[in-house]
């Protein structure tokens, strides 16, 4: 059966229902609702250095096989996985590293497919297809980010160099509730956490919204605490006020939005969306300074939350090692590399051989620490 490969204009062009089918119900960063309203809202598009390239493999009765959510990078910002060392060491000995192609969610750095087939044995062509759009562009490489396991042998199998990197997730075993989760500490850290959560608790009211329950309002004060945060940590936002609108209309119900109130003004906020077995954690902002309060929305209300529904774990985002204190547990995460130039690529591949060595000490150390009793 003769199959076909070519690059969308954008992730609008292309059929939702197709799409979906391809990236399933358990990860909602991969549904169309979610990539389409990045590019709509002026999130994710070529201005803000993420150019959208689906990916499209086609059998020969032009139905969608297969895809991969891949785009034309102008820098590494929002990317989570840190190559600016790369780009400056191949633009100092004269070659050029951006633009570059990469699969992954902008500003999400949440594990999961990248290679979308439901028959895993045209994965091949797809990584053959971003190959090709590297060399015949003349492109200096091209990445995959937050790759899971499935998707990770499929690129060591293609002669991709991986990446090791880290995370904090929660995992759910099997706790009737926080107190259960709780009783598995040490005194002195179940001690810790009960004193920071009754003091953020006595500060404000928490609301805890999903579905039809989100507002405009919501969404309003919200994007007060994300241009907060957003402006401290990048500079600018990444995400644009459309984008929260567009969510609240497509995937409310995937959505959980806490909102922190004191004398009836929101105050804080913590924005997670709901995946089918897992929590992802993705943004917190807030207008005031209350003692313990970051921890309270976005790790011990997340853990309320999944022990509640009975997923399996909490991802709460990039690095903070001050998640370990909170129950979150250290985690290998990976990405994957293709770069054209033989002689960088040899000189990557000596530095991730080190750095591999490295992190998986850190890891290991990271996992003596936590905060769960011993024996």
């Amino acid at each position: 059966m003769t199959r076909n490969v070519r690059v969308a204009d954008s992730f609008a062009e292309i059929d939702a229902a197709a799409w979906d089918a391809l990236a399933g119900d358990d990860h909602p960063f991969l549904s169309h609702a979610f990539l389409s309203a990045l590019e709509q809202s002026g999130s994710a598009i070529s201005r803000t250095g993420w150019q959208p390239l689906p990916l499209l493999l086609e059998d020969e009765t032009g139905a969608l096989v297969g895809g991969v959510p891949l785009y034309g990078k102008s820098n590494s910002q929002g990317e989570y996985i840190f190559d600016h060392s790369w780009a400056d060491a191949w633009q100092r000995a004269g070659g050029r590293y951006y633009p570059k192609l990469l699969s992954a969610v902008p500003f999400t750095p949440a594990p999961g497919p990248r290679l979308l087939a439901q028959d895993r044995s045209v994965v091949p062509e797809l990584i053959a297809g971003m190959e090709a759009l590297a060399i015949n562009n003349h492109l200096s490489s091209a990445h995959a980010n937050f790759i899971e396991d499935e998707d990770k042998a499929a690129f060591e199998a293609a002669g991709w160099l991986l990446r090791e990197g880290v995370q904090f997730h929660f995992r759910n075993r099997g706790y009737g509730d926080f107190d259960d989760f709780l009783a598995t500490l040490a005194s002195r850290k179940r001690r810790a956490i009960r004193k920071e959560r009754a003091a953020a608790q006595s500060a404000v009211t928490i609301r805890a919204l999903t579905g039809a329950d989100i507002t405009e309002a919501h969404w309003d004060a919200f994007w007060v605490f994300y241009q907060d945060t957003g402006a401290r940590k990048w500079g600018r936002p990444y995400l644009t006020r459309a984008f929260f609108s567009l969510m609240g209309d497509r995937m409310a119900d995937r959505i959980l939005l806490l909102i922190a109130e004191r004398d009836g003004v929101p105050v804080a906020g913590a924005l997670n969306f709901i995946g089918g077995d897992v929590l992802y954690g993705r943004y917190w902002g807030c207008t005031e300074d209350i003692p313990f309060l970051h921890f309270e929305l976005c790790y011990y209300q997340a853990i309320d939350f999944a022990i509640a529904r009975g997923l399996s774990r909490v991802e709460a985002g990039a690095q903070g090692e001050h998640k370990i204190a909170r129950g979150y547990e250290p985690v290998a995460t990976w990405s994957a590399h293709y770069i054209t130039d033989d002689g960088f690529r040899a000189a990557i591949a000596d530095f991730l051989v080190r750095e591999r060595h490295a992190m998986e000490r850190e890891i290991e150390f990271l996992g003596t620490v936590t905060p769960f009793r011993r024996g």
